[in-house]
C-alpha cells in the first residue's frame, strides 16, 4: 500500500492535469470559432446595409424629372449617401442586418460613412455617438469597412468614393458573453474532476492511515494480552509442581498472580469494549451532584503504590472552594484515572515521575488542571491525541502499554458533561491539561 499509493496519485494526478489541459484547449478552439463567426457575420451585415445604401441613392437620383433645374447638377455631381441618410436610418438599418444575420439583438457597435475625395482627406459624413474612440482602439475592438459604389465596383465619373465602417467594441467580451452557459458547464464539471481527485486521494490516504492503525492496534493488543496470557501459562504450571501443591503460601502467591493477571486482562478487554460504545454513542450518563474533591482524593489513591514503587509524587491542591457538579461519578472517575495513568506511563525513563493537580473556580465553572514531567508531545501529535487508536511513534510500538484510546475517551465524556478540555506540551518537558466543568447549582 505505501509503495503503491504514490503511484496512483501520480496517475491520476496526470489524468486530471490532461483532462484539464483538453478543456482549456477546447474552451479556447470554441471562444476563437465563435469569434470568427461573429466577425463573419458582421461583415456580411455590413454589406447587407451598404449595398441597400447604394441602392437607395441609385433611386433618389431617377426619382425627380429631368425638367427641374438641379437635374444635370445631380447627375454630374450627385449628393453622398452621407448626405442623404441620417444616424437613426443608418442604426436601425444594422439592427435590422443584425437581426437577419442571428447576431445578438443587444451587441453594441459604432458606424461612420466616410466620403474619400481626391483633393481632401477622409471625411467622415455621418457617425455613430461613440464611433471616433471605438475606431481609435483597434486592439479590443474589430473594424470592417466596405466601399459604397454600384456596378462592377470601379470608382464613378465624379471622383467620389464611400465608405461604410463599423465597429464592434469589446469582442472578446460579447463572445465570452454568448457562450457563458456552455463554459460554465464546462468549469462546472471540471471542478467536480478536481473534487472528485481531492476525496479519492483524502479517502486514499485515510484508509492507508486506517491500515496503519488497525496494525498498531493489533500489535498492541497482542502486546496487552500476551503477556497476562503467559503468566498465567507459568503460574498454573508450576501450581502442578508437587513442591508447591503442598506448599499453602506459594499456592496462595501464584492464585494471586492469576487473579491479577485476569483482572488486567478483563480491564483491556472493558477498554476495548468500551471504545465500541464510544463509537456508537451507545454508552450512558447518569447524572447526578457529585462533589468531585472526594472522587478525586480516592483515584489518587488507587495510585499510590505505583508512584511511590518509582519513587515519584502527586501534588494535589484541591483549590476550588466549590466543587459540586452534574457529573456521572463513574465516568468521571475513569477520566481522571485515565489522565493520572497517561501522566504516569509517558514519563522520562529514569526519572521520578511528578504529577501536578490543582483545582480552581473560575467565572462559574470548576476547572481541574493536571500537570507532568513526562516526555512531552510535539506539535503534530498534540493535533491527533484525541483520535480513536492515535499513539505517537517513538521508534517501539510497545514501549508504552495501552490502545491509544484513554484520551479519545476523555474527551468524549467531557464533550457529554459539557465541558472543554485543552492541551499543552513541550517535548522532553512534560504536559498539561485543564478540564472545564459549568458548576452544579446547589
Amino acid at each position: 500500500m505505501k509503495r503503491i499509493l504514490p503511484w496512483i496519485i501520480l496517475l491520476i494526478g496526470l489524468s486530471l492535469v490532461g483532462i484539464i489541459g483538453i478543456q482549456v484547449s477546447w474552451i479556447n478552439n470554441m471562444i476563437l470559432l465563435r469569434q470568427e463567426q461573429i466577425k463573419h457575420s458582421v461583415e456580411e451585415a455590413t454589406i447587407w446595409v451598404g449595398n441597400d445604401l447604394v441602392a437607395r441613392k441609385s433611386s433618389s437620383i431617377g426619382a425627380r424629372p429631368f425638367w427641374e433645374d438641379d437635374f444635370l447638377s445631380r447627375i454630374l455631381r450627385p449628393p453622398s449617401i452621407g448626405q442623404q441618410v441620417s444616424v437613426e436610418e443608418v442604426d436601425k438599418k444594422f439592427r435590422e442586418a443584425f437581426h437577419k444575420y442571428h447576431l445578438p439583438d443587444r451587441m453594441r457597435f459604432e458606424f461612420g460613412i466616410a466620403s474619400l475625395q481626391a483633393a481632401d482627406n477622409n471625411a467622415f459624413e455621418k457617425i455613430s455617438p461613440n464611433f471616433i474612440q471605438s475606431y481609435s482602439d483597434t486592439t479590443n475592438n474589430f473594424t470592417f469597412n466596405w466601399v459604397l459604389q454600384s456596378g462592377s465596383g470601379t470608382l464613378g465619373a465624379t471622383g467620389i468614393e464611400e465608405v461604410l465602417f463599423v465597429v464592434i467594441p469589446d469582442l472578446r467580451s460579447l463572445v465570452l458573453q454568448s457562450l457563458w452557459w456552455p463554459i460554465a458547464i464546462s468549469v462546472l464539471f471540471t471542478l467536480v474532476i478536481i473534487t472528485a481527485f481531492y476525496l479519492t486521494v483524502r479517502t486514499m490516504v485515510r484508509q492507508k492511515k486506517l491500515v496503519e492503525i488497525k496494525n498498531d492496534f493489533i500489535n498492541n493488543m497482542t502486546h496487552e494480552f500476551k503477556t497476562p496470557i503467559a503468566t498465567i501459562s507459568l503460574a498454573v504450571d508450576a501450581m502442578r509442581n508437587e513442591k508447591v501443591k503442598v506448599d499453602p503460601a506459594r499456592m496462595s502467591y501464584f492464585n494471586s498472580i492469576i487473579k491479577e493477571e485476569n483482572l488486567r486482562m478483563n480491564r483491556q478487554v472493558e477498554t476495548i469494549l468500551r471504545a465500541s460504545q464510544l463509537e456508537r454513542q451507545d454508552f450512558e450518563v447518569a447524572f447526578k451532584p457529585v462533589h468531585v474533591h472526594p472522587l478525586i482524593q480516592r483515584v489518587v489513591d488507587t495510585f499510590s503504590l505505583q508512584v511511590e514503587s518509582r519513587a515519584g509524587r502527586i501534588d494535589l491542591r484541591l483549590a476550588a472552594e466549590q466543587d459540586l457538579l452534574q457529573a456521572d461519578e463513574s465516568h468521571l472517575s475513569n477520566l481522571i484515572s485515565n489522565l493520572i495513568d497517561n501522566a504516569l506511563k509517558y514519563s522520562n525513563e529514569g526519572v521520578p515521575p511528578v504529577v501536578e493537580i490543582v483545582t480552581t473556580n473560575e467565572s462559574g465553572q470548576w476547572v481541574f488542571s493536571i500537570r507532568d514531567n513526562g516526555i512531552g508531545m510535539s506539535r503534530e501529535t498534540l493535533k491527533r491525541i484525541y483520535e480513536k487508536f492515535y499513539r505517537a511513534h517513538t521508534g517501539n510500538v510497545h514501549n508504552v502499554k495501552g490502545f491509544g484510546l484513554g484520551l479519545s475517551y476523555v474527551k468524549t465524556l467531557v464533550d457529554a458533561h459539557r465541558g472543554t478540555i485543552t492541551a499543552e506540551s513541550t517535548l522532553g518537558k512534560g504536559s498539561r491539561f485543564v478540564l472545564r466543568f459549568p458548576l452544579a447549582r446547589a
